[in-house]
């Protein structure tokens, strides 16, 4: 389960401890009030704090084989800020953090156009383009506080892959081989970096069900066009699919 912690009651975090979830991924993208309020609008720093304390109190006091995860989103208004989360990680008690790169540039050109501001922040906020000596110094100081502090680290490329025009598709991404993303109404996606149905659908499987749409026409001609020299655009703006995930 993936969450951001916002909204955690009591009650919720009895739930999250007794449940059976094998993982609880919490998203934290800075590691002080300033850089993650900015980031995270309308997000509180103290409230994340007393959540995760809730969080991690209603895991111990049910003996939750739960493992819980911080992962973050490296970009240009915290890259300086990754050691300190890092740090803030440990200081929790939470033993692994997992840092990644903006999952899309929304490059396609039959974007929806509600999205063009998650383009132009991505735009903004990207680490491809930032200076390489800037994000290694980042990098290697959030390794060795890492390392200092025991908390098992890991962080994404930021240098593209290329693929050759002859790559086969499952090299690029195995994505729409291995398992299907659904959305709230049924929608099937190629995977969750597409994130919303409305910028690539493949069927329905709440109308059409699992195995019609997982082995339709729709998923068959995307699995042949993204080993293509012609790769759906929405795969070519993904950072999975350029390795910078």
């Amino acid at each position: 389960m993936n969450t951001n912690l916002t909204l955690l009651t009591p009650a919720k975090a009895e739930r999250a401890a007794t449940c059976g979830l094998s993982a609880i991924y919490v998203s934290v993208d800075g590691a002080t009030a300033e850089t993650y309020e900015r980031i995270r609008v309308d997000a509180r720093f103290a409230i994340l704090e007393r959540n995760v304390a809730r969080l991690l109190d209603a895991l111990a006091r049910h003996a939750s084989p739960t493992r819980v995860q911080i992962t973050a989103v490296a970009m240009r208004d915290n890259l300086e800020e990754l050691a300190d989360i890092v740090a803030l990680t440990a200081r929790w008690g939470i033993g692994a953090l997992s840092v990644q790169h903006l999952c899309h540039d929304f490059g396609e050109s039959t974007l929806p156009h509600q999205y063009e501001p998650m383009r132009e922040f991505v735009a903004d906020q990207t680490l491809v383009e930032v200076d390489e000596g800037r994000v290694t110094r980042a990098f290697d100081h959030a390794r060795a506080v890492a390392k200092e502090r025991g908390v098992a680290l890991r962080l994404p490329r930021v240098r593209q892959v290329e693929h050759a025009p002859d790559t086969p598709g499952r090299s690029r991404c195995d994505w729409p081989w291995r398992g299907p993303y659904v959305a709230y109404d049924g929608t099937a996606m190629p995977c969750c970096m597409v994130a919303t149905p409305d910028r690539a659908a493949l069927g329905n499987i709440v109308r059409e069900g699992v195995e019609a749409v997982w082995n339709g026409a729709a998923y068959e001609d995307f699995r042949a066009r993204l080993g293509s020299e012609d790769p759906p655009e929405i795969c070519k703006s993904c950072s999975v699919y350029a390795r910078v995930f």
